[in-house]
């Protein structure tokens, strides 16, 4: 069985301690609604007018105009956010979402002989857009100032929680979810998977897609191995309880520093970076620490970020 390793951590004993999505859908409705012209007006004989090219144009020039102003409007609060929370620049906003996801495919090296029968397990997503998703893993720390922080600058993220850690406070991450965050599986007990049996794993898997399900009313697509490390087995065991894809990372973010997995030390397009629930019980700062030093490393390279469940 081919064993697929990124971190050692586990070695070390002991477990790791809403978002505005810009709709340029808007444009498309307007000028679908040009359709319902046809019946609406009538001519000056009591027929039914044409809706002809000014009918239309005029449609969508109000939802350009509607856009515009939404882009502005966000924009505005998040300059006023940046500077409440002292980010050192302000976020760069994420172009709308493609109208059809990317295709995506095992990064290679990192597929297992089960091939693409089996969920894909990427570092990135493929796109050509100056945009990077930012994914933050099990679920130790609940710390009310994140969820007003990333509210207020309006930054998209995606939760992968461990029930062990969540499970004293169920409540903090369903009002994360009702500010637009995806809760996904990160198993029950933080586990070094390859070290488990196939029926281990799919209790550690497929139990915790239950129990999210159960008190947070949606199933997950989206699985993290812990630690990165995973197996066919793995994969083989999340595919049967109804997960479709596996993103890892690029990149890790802490609140004084970055590592990188790539050579070149840099993001790329589409690039997942993690970081995690703690606090300074864990790591040298608390969690608006880290989102300060992960933004200003992001915008810094010109890049905004854009949430990962649009994409895949």
């Amino acid at each position: 069985m081919q064993l697929v390793r990124q971190k050692e951590d586990f070695r070390r004993g002991g477990r790791p301690k809403a978002p505005l999505v810009l709709v340029a859908g808007l444009v498309a409705a307007a000028l679908a609604s040009g359709c319902a012209a046809e019946e609406a007006p009538t001519g000056r004989h009591g027929g039914k007018a044409a809706a002809g090219p000014q009918a239309y144009g005029n449609d969508a020039a109000r939802a350009l105009a509607g856009y515009s102003a939404q882009l502005k409007e966000a924009q505005a609060a998040r300059v006023v956010a940046a500077k409440k929370w002292k980010l050192a620049k302000v976020p760069l906003a994420a172009p709308a979402p493609p109208a059809v996801k990317p295709k995506i495919t095992n990064r290679p090296g990192f597929e297992t002989d089960g091939g693409d029968a089996l969920p894909p397990v990427f570092t990135t997503v493929p796109t050509k857009d100056r945009i990077v998703f930012l994914t933050i893993d099990d679920g130790a720390e609940k710390d009310p100032a994140l969820l007003k922080m990333m509210r207020e600058l309006r930054i998209p993220y995606s939760a992968f929680l461990s029930d062990y850690l969540v499970h004293t406070d169920y409540p903090y991450f369903k009002r994360m979810q009702g500010l637009g965050v995806t809760l996904n599986n990160h198993t029950l007990n933080h586990r070094y998977m390859p070290g488990l049996s196939y029926e281990e794993q799919r209790h550690e898997i497929c139990d915790q897609q239950d129990k999210i399900e159960k008190w947070a009313g949606k199933r997950p697509r989206l699985f993290r191995p812990p630690y990165g490390n995973y197996n066919e087995d793995t994969l083989r065991a999340a595919r049967s309880c109804g997960v479709k894809a596996v993103p890892l990372w690029a990149a890790e973010a802490f609140p004084d520093h970055m590592e990188w997995r790539e050579w070149d030390r840099d993001l790329h397009p589409g690039d997942i970076v993690l970081t995690h629930f703690r606090g300074r019980e864990d790591w040298k700062g608390t969690m608006p620490d880290m989102i300060r030093q992960v933004m200003k490393v992001i915008t810094d390279k010109g890049y905004a970020v854009a949430r990962l469940e649009d994409y895949v």
